[in-house]
């Protein structure tokens, strides 16, 4: 729809980057989606608009950038797109804060570098997923007949980025638009006019102008417990921390009240893939909360532990393996502190992973490629469980049966019961009930 919108308003020029995905989508999937993209492009040149696709790269290995930018001058529009959006499936910038990463994605799309040149994007991908998958796949430029790439981003274009996971966004959104800016050399900053499709971040106001008003999410379980008095502590490691301070409060940074908030980031290994140290920091974020659980100052401990899925992602069964052995160990430092105090705990996740990891037919056989198994990189979507118990838990705490299609959103108001409130009204229904013996 951008491409085509772009188009019928006068843009004479565009330029697409690519990011390939193979962890939220199956890996393999981005040569599938290259060719309907340039078959979109191609369309638009017999229309007579210069469209192409100018770089591209993996999620992690060129910028974990799944995001999509669109410069527009009167006679260049160049949009920055996920080829995934033709699934309605755009995701993520960059998990760990690395601000190298979001170097390598500079590199390729604004100044048109990048160690691998080539004249068409279907042969860049197919060629390097030879030596690399979707997520890892190495960053490219593509250049003309004198090599010269096709499409930096340069002064007077217009940009705008949109992605779902707008924690993800502020790095690139920092980037472009901030003239102050120390976390990298950019070489050179080019004066675009820029937009996000959201505002990323509300306290930041970054990007300064975007094109849809964010969503207002309110009255989170995290809101609410702490306005009740509720002592809280998150902790998880970069990966993961937004998961458990951001995301959880609902798209927002910071505290609601600091006097009752503790939110504690342990650093990520960052340089390495995740399957060279799969114990990643899953002890260190257990010690921490096992220090807050027996320090008696908070009422709540939420914690990330992000092993079975980065791991997972992977593709490394074996170190796998080791990293679902690391959240079992730093799971049973936990429940013994509770154990200590008497407290409840839940665990649950909110999608599967590394419970399989093999891509399967429609009878569930695995798939074979030139006789060895297919690994699966993604993540699956078999229902995943949750487990509530404690000394703490009253006695006729039981989950209730007459919610079949339960699932995370139920989770909010279970923890708010766990507590001993009432969830508001208009939250999903809890998933526990007491029955009176």
């Amino acid at each position: 729809m951008l491409l085509k919108g772009a188009a019928e308003r006068g843009a004479k020029r565009i330029r697409v980057h690519i990011l390939t995905d193979g962890r939220d989508v199956l890996d393999g999937s981005s040569v599938g989606f290259v060719e309907t993209l340039e078959s979109d492009l191609a369309k638009l040149r017999e229309a007579g608009v210069d469209a192409r696709i100018a770089s591209g790269g993996g999620r992690i290995a060129l910028s974990d950038l799944t995001s999509y930018i669109i410069q527009h001058t009167s006679s260049e529009l160049i949009l920055r797109i996920d080829p995934r959006v033709f699934q309605c499936i755009i995701h993520v910038l960059n998990c760990d804060n690395d601000w190298e990463v979001v170097k390598r994605g500079w590199d390729a799309q604004v100044l048109g570098e990048a160690p691998n040149k080539f004249k068409d994007a279907l042969e860049a991908v197919k060629t390097l997923r030879q030596r690399a998958n979707d997520q890892y796949l190495e960053p490219f430029v593509i250049v003309d007949d004198s090599g010269k790439a096709v499409g930096p981003i340069i002064d007077g274009d217009a940009v705008v980025t949109f992605n779902f996971r707008a924690d993800r966004m502020t790095m690139l959104a920092k980037a472009l638009e901030y003239e102050d800016f120390d976390k990298f050399d950019r070489v050179r900053f080019p004066k675009i006019r820029y937009a996000g499709m959201l505002q990323y971040d509300g306290e930041l106001k970054l990007p300064k102008k975007y094109l849809v008003s964010p969503p207002e999410i309110e009255r989170t379980s995290g809101e609410y417990l702490v306005h009740n008095g509720i002592r809280t502590f998150a902790c998880s490691e970069t990966v993961k921390f937004g998961h458990v301070t951001f995301f959880w409060n609902g798209n927002r940074s910071g505290y609601f009240d600091a006097s009752k908030e503790e939110y504690v980031e342990i650093p990520s290994d960052s340089g390495i893939s995740f399957n060279v140290k799969p114990i990643m920091k899953a002890v260190e974020i257990a010690a921490k909360a096992k220090e807050a659980i027996l320090s008696g100052k908070f009422d709540q401990i939420r914690v990330n532990l992000p092993n079975g899925d980065m791991v997972g992602h992977t593709g490394d069964i074996e170190a796998t393996v080791v990293a679902c052995k690391a959240a079992d160990e730093a799971v049973k430092i936990m429940l013994d502190a509770i154990e200590q105090v008497g407290g409840i705990y839940v665990i649950t996740a909110d999608h599967g992973n590394a419970e399989d990891m093999v891509k399967r037919d429609k009878k569930g056989k695995p798939l074979l490629k030139n006789g060895q198994i297919q690994i699966l990189t993604s993540h699956t979507l078999e229902p995943v469980p949750i487990a509530i118990g404690g000394p703490g838990l009253a006695p006729g705490v039981r989950f209730r049966k007459d919610l079949p299609t339960a699932g995370l959103a139920n989770v909010a108001a279970t923890v708010i019961n766990l507590h001993g409130f009432e969830a508001p009204s208009d939250y999903e229904p809890s998933l526990v009930e007491v029955i009176d013996n």
